[in-house]
Order: C-alpha cells, then structure tokens, then sequence
C-alpha cells in the first residue's frame, strides 16, 4: 500500500507539473496565434497596368517602452515580453513587407540620459527585431523628444541618428509614397526647428508635383502622410 501510495503521488505531481508548463506554453507563446490568425490582408489587384504586386504595410503605435524613471522592472518584462511575441507571431503569420510604428516608441525618451537613451534602443531592437527584407520606419512621438516646447536639437538628432528618418522625409514602395512628418516641428512659431522642417516639407512638395507633371523623382500616386497627433491640439503630459 505504501508503494501504491507513494506511486500515486509522484504520478499526481507529475501530472500537475506537465499542466503547470502545458499552460505555460500556451499563455506566453500559442496564445498570439489564435488572435493574430483572425486578422488578413484585405483583397486588392494591386496596379495591373504596370503589374505591381499589392504592398503589405503594418502600422503600429504608441509602444511606450517603459523608461528608467518610472518604469518598474517587473512591468517592462511583462509588457515587453508579450510585446515582443506579438510581433514575432504578427511577423510569422501576415509576414508584411513594411511596418510603420506610429510615434511615441519611448515612454521616457524626452527627458533620458544617454544611458537609459541607449538601454532603451537597445531594449527596442530586441523586441522589434526583423528579417532584413522588411523595412521597419519609426515616426517621432511626443514622448520621444518632447512637445515642441521641451524638443531640442539634441534630442531630435539622437532620435533621427538610431533611427535612420528625419523630421520630413518620403518613404516609396511599391509605387506607394509615404511622407514621414515629425508633428512637434508644426507649431508654425518660425523657431529653428519648425522653419528647417516647413522647408524639407516644401522642397518634397516641390518634388511631388514634379512627378505629377512626369518629372518624375517620385512614382505617381497620391501621398499618405504619417505623423503623430498635432501638439497644438494636445495639453503636455
């Protein structure tokens, strides 16, 4: 009876163990499928008369990595872990050809030290981590350089640095043209950043209508214009 009871045991903890990593599994890696399988591509011909394939973009926003000041340990590895696995899965399964992040990538990005600045960088490359045929564009938030009353060059340049973009640029795939706009720079109060931007925003203009008139520096297609909220339409947090 002794050797039945103690058999009994361990075949009940067992058990108990093998639920205990089954759940585990499923809560922090089969659990994204579900949900991101839900979710396709719409049914587009694409552009026939030249033979262009639809272009798969993928837009987030608001990543808010939390920062060394307010950030709690626990909370960032929380938080970024289902972060990171949801992309990795939304990467595996819809496998999109561009991803655009919306602004305000950084929670803490307006006021970091260079350290906490390259610990967050680096936080974020792991999570958004990508195939090499997949171009990944971050657009400036608020909350990565400030509103336009905290932005400084500093902080504008160090943004635009490690992430390959400027305040006013076009991004082009697939005969599809995208115009970045850092927000913040649209106060219109003629201060040196805002007027150095207005002028990147009309000499792409400029180039734009060059290609409507077929002096084509930029495919023929209507511009989308991504940017974050206005700053003049939002109070500072």
């Amino acid at each position: 009876m002794h050797g039945l009871s103690c058999k009994c045991k361990w075949g009940l903890t067992f058990t108990l163990f093998l639920s205990v990593i089954c759940v585990f599994i499923f809560c922090e890696y089969l659990i994204y499928y579900p949900a991101i399988l839900r979710c396709s591509w719409p049914k587009l011909n694409g552009d026939s008369r030249k033979g262009v394939p639809p272009l798969r973009a993928l837009f987030l926003s608001d990543t808010h990595l939390l920062g060394a000041v307010k950030g709690h340990w626990f909370d960032k590895l929380r938080r970024e872990w289902q972060m990171e696995r949801a992309f990795q899965t939304a990467l595996g399964v819809l496998q999109p050809e561009m991803v655009f992040i919306l602004g305000d990538i950084f929670d803490e990005g307006k006021w970091s030290s260079p350290k906490d600045w390259e610990d967050d960088v680096r936080r974020f490359k792991q999570i958004f981590r990508h195939p090499r045929d997949m171009e990944l564009i971050a657009i400036i938030g608020n909350h990565d350089i400030g509103f336009h009353h905290e932005m400084s060059w500093y902080k504008l340049e160090r943004f635009e640095r490690v992430f390959n973009v400027t305040s006013a640029r076009i991004v082009t795939n697939k005969g599809v043209n995208f115009v970045l706009v850092n927000s913040m720079a649209m106060h219109g109060d003629r201060c040196p950043i805002c007027e150095h931007v207005e002028n990147e925003l009309y000499s792409l203009s400029q180039a734009l209508n060059c290609s409507v008139l077929d002096m084509q520096q930029f495919p023929r297609s209507a511009p989308i214009i991504l940017q974050v909220q206005f700053s003049a339409c939002l109070q500072s947090d």
